[in-house]
């Protein structure tokens, strides 16, 4: 696990877990949940992102997307395009909201932590 991150709440889990996707590399909500060991509660990791906006870190919530690679959270994002927009600045192709070469791309905190 992450920095003895077993001490602290569930949204800063998160949060911690996803300051680590590298640049330029995607995960998504449930590679977080199970690699927090809460594997059926991707819908909460969509809340503690959508909350990530008020956290004084950053948080890179638009490297993470839905188990298919599509930008499902992308509303939250001040407009429809900012979270595409975001991960191109960062290499990532994005094609009608759907990240191209996902498997490629993913990062998987499972085999990488």
């Amino acid at each position: 696990m992450v920095k003895k991150i077993e001490n602290i709440g569930f949204f800063q889990k998160v949060y911690e877990v996803t300051k680590l996707i590298p640049y330029g590399r995607v995960t998504s909500y449930g590679a977080i949940a199970s690699y927090l060991g809460t594997k059926g509660s991707s819908r909460m990791v969509g809340w503690a992102l959508n909350s990530s906006h008020f956290n004084p870190d950053s948080i890179p919530a638009h490297r993470v997307v839905n188990r298919n690679g599509l930008l499902s959270g992308k509303h939250h994002f001040g407009g429809s395009e900012m979270m595409k927009n975001l991960l191109e600045s960062e290499g990532v192709k994005v094609e009608e909201d759907k990240i191209i070469n996902f498997n490629k791309l993913f990062w998987n905190p499972e085999k990488e932590l």
